[in-house]
């Protein structure tokens, strides 16, 4: 300890002691002076490594309270499982490890001799290898807070990477920024990224044997091929649509934005009488190159006039009558309108996203969801999450 005091030279110290050192910390005080800014905190057991790590960020928040510029840990002294503690404490925070060892020892106790010290500075190893962004990544990316998930990237590709780490994190970058796109249905821009990125960032997990990683990526392959479906119907409303907004407004949902997902449900409705009559008759009700000829004159123009959810039903019910059809999804769900709808289309219309001022409650949402399971209308597989 006093080779340490004496290297760094420092304007205040925090000594972590035990019951039976604290008096060398006095000692220590002195001798330096009582100019010297210090604190000390003591440990009921130095053997007790939860007590050692709870101590070592006490030390912390009392080095931030003094606006220290540079904080030096340095755990020669003490017990093993105190410096154990505090080096679990203070990696990934800004610190410098500080050792004090030297080649020639006591034969007896192991001690470094007197006037052999050296004194060691220990770089962070996970300020070096981006630990700590590489968490903040992970909870990001899990949380669905995606555009915080690249910034952790973006830092991480700062880092002296090898040249397969940057390959990867590059990689995983625009992977991420693909599901950024989806999630805000930009399914064509979404595609790209993912051909771009997906299959390198794979091949580089694949090769490091990191399960976590591989696994995820193996799963967005499956959703990359989803995504593909959705592409190649191009604009049109289709089942596979209906399938990625149901998985978007469960994902707002999952982060708490109810109002938001209850918003997507009720579209949801719209798209599937929609995807109903597109991918039975071939009629999309949004261009008229897509209706028929024998369609009636009056049929037509209240085609062409429909707008929003109550009217869209009711021409979907009529176009079914006119080709005489029955029990299609279009004809249930317009059954359903006047009657067991409209409990969970209020919620929406009071909502603040609606037409009124109310919050949207968790249980709003998953009892107008559970309709759509009823219905047989699913949606596509949550993103995986590491």
């Amino acid at each position: 300890m006093e080779e340490a005091l004496a290297q760094h030279a420092p304007q205040g110290v925090i000594f972590i002691a035990s019951q039976k050192s604290f008096p060398v910390a006095g000692e220590l005080v002195k001798e330096y002076g009582e100019a010297l800014k210090h604190h000390t905190l003591i440990l009921e057991d130095e053997e007790s490594l939860e007590e050692a790590y709870k101590k070592a960020l006490e030390a912390l928040k009392k080095a931030l309270e003094w606006e220290a510029t540079a904080i030096v840990a340095d755990f020669s002294g003490g017990t093993k499982p105190m410096a154990a503690g505090l080096v679990l404490a203070l990696t990934g925070r800004g610190v410098t490890f500080s050792y004090v060892g030297g080649q020639k020892r006591d034969p007896e106790t192991g001690r470094v001799l007197s006037g052999h010290e050296q004194l060691r500075l220990l770089e962070d190893p996970t300020a070096r290898y981006g630990l700590r962004e590489w968490e903040g990544f992970v909870r990001n990316f899990n949380a669905l807070n995606l555009p915080a998930a690249i910034s952790e990237l973006d830092a991480l590709l700062k880092k002296p990477l090898s040249p397969s780490e940057v390959r990867f994190y590059g990689a995983l970058k625009g992977v991420t920024e693909g599901l950024l796109h989806w999630d805000r249905f930009w399914h064509e821009r979404a595609l790209e990224a993912l051909n771009t990125h997906l299959d390198v960032a794979l091949a580089v997990a694949e090769a490091w044997g990191h399960g976590a990683k591989v696994r995820v990526l193996k799963e967005l392959e499956g959703a990359r091929e989803n995504l593909k479906t959705i592409v190649e119907k191009g604009k049109r409303p289709t089942f596979a649509l209906l399938a990625d907004l149901l998985a978007n407004a469960d994902r707002r949902f999952r982060v708490g934005r109810y109002d938001d997902a209850l918003a997507r449900l009720y579209r949801g409705l719209e798209l599937a009488a929609q995807a109903d009559l597109y991918e039975r008759l071939g009629i999309d009700l949004k261009d008229t190159q897509t209706f028929p000829k024998e369609f009636p004159e009056g049929l037509r123009e209240t085609a062409l006039r429909t707008r929003g959810l109550a009217e869209m039903l009711d021409v979907s019910f009529n176009i079914d009558l006119f080709y005489n059809q029955s029990g299609t999804l279009a004809q249930r769900l317009y059954s359903d309108f006047q009657g067991r709808l409209q409990p969970l289309l209020k919620k929406r219309h009071e909502s603040i996203l609606g037409h009124g001022t109310n919050p949207v409650k968790k249980e709003d949402y998953e009892k107008f969801r559970a309709y759509f399971d009823e219905m047989g209308l699913k949606a596509l597989p949550p993103w995986p999450a590491f």
